[in-house]
């Protein structure tokens, strides 16, 4: 089983048929997606498209239109109690029977899953997301974060090779969303492959190896994040001035430049065919005295802005 791919999706797709306030509509075109093992992959799209029905499909809670799914080498289809044994699925929104403890509330779940008792971990993973002192105490008296790490510890408790977090820190302060962050990475150094799907492109920049951008139920890029971020050939060089200026100065026309309200000279270049050197000696030129300067890489909200606007362009 080690030597398959966490997630192998093939030619999958999902129509959802027309209601009287809907017409059908069509949320997977067709995706391939593979997931290596032992990754943190993220999983990244706009409101719509397609990533909560990719989840669904392989949590069992919705039926896919065509194509296959494997998860750890298991086909959904026929090899149905082993794939969903694979994974652990957080999802969104938070939903459980507020009348049981942590405690109760992990033990019902690994009984769902079959864990024999000797072989549960239901303390030592409530230590692990800092549930200990809640144990016993009832899940409608959490805060909406501590409900939150509960929805992790229930994911978590037979163990599953593959774990899928689907906006897992929406809603949580900073403090506990650097909580989960550092004992999801701990989970990584264990072996545990995690995918994430998050609106907070900071975090999948910082966290993740692998990227995947679906858009109109589409795959439009899947590659490493340093293969993505170097997709885009801009830069920006940031001056700062020791004269306030308010324009951008009429010898520097011919640049991609803009003055910030801060006083700032902000220059975008591309780095193989333009020159920095040459850029700074037009500033001198335009009799600007630099006080300060630094140079911006894209993020992963640029290239993120880009491949969505591109599809769309596509897609209209």
């Amino acid at each position: 089983m080690s030597d398959y791919p966490a997630i192998e999706i093939s030619g999958l797709t999902k129509t959802y048929a027309k209601t009287k306030k809907a017409a059908a509509k069509t949320a997977l075109k067709g995706v391939d997606l593979v997931v290596p093992r032992g990754s943190i992959f993220g999983l990244l799209g706009p409101n719509g498209a397609g990533k909560s029905t990719m989840i669904n499909i392989l949590a069992g809670l919705v039926n896919k239109s065509s194509g296959s799914a494997k998860i750890c080498g298991f086909d959904l289809d026929t090899q149905t109690r082993q794939a969903r044994s694979s994974i652990g699925i957080v999802p969104q929104e938070i939903s459980m029977d507020v009348f049981f403890t942590p405690h109760q509330a992990l033990e019902l779940q690994a009984g769902y899953y079959g864990v024999p008792k000797t072989e549960r971990r239901t303390d030592e993973i409530l230590a692990a997301l800092g549930l200990s002192d809640k144990r016993d105490a009832y899940v409608r008296a959490l805060s909406g974060g501590m409900k939150r790490r509960l929805l992790i510890a229930k994911a978590l408790v037979h163990n599953p090779p593959v774990l899928i977090l689907d906006e897992p820190t929406a809603g949580v302060d900073i403090e506990l969303r650097r909580q989960l962050w550092d004992y999801v990475q701990e989970l990584h150094k264990r072996g545990t492959t995690v995918i994430l799907t998050t609106h907070y492109l900071e975090e999948a920049e910082a966290l993740c190896d692998q990227i995947a951008i679906i858009h109109h139920g589409e795959i439009v890029a899947n590659e490493s994040k340093t293969s993505l971020l170097s997709r885009l050939d801009k830069r920006t060089l940031v001056i700062t001035p020791t004269t306030t200026i308010t324009d951008v100065p009429k010898e520097l026309a011919g640049l991609d430049a803009i003055v910030t309200s801060e006083g700032q000279l902000r220059i975008n270049y591309r780095s193989g065919t333009d020159s920095i050197s040459g850029m700074l000696n037009q500033v001198k030129a335009a009799g600007l005295s630099i006080g300060d300067l630094r140079t911006e890489e894209p993020d992963l909200e640029d290239v993120f802005l880009s491949l969505t606007y591109a599809a769309d362009k596509n897609n209209a």
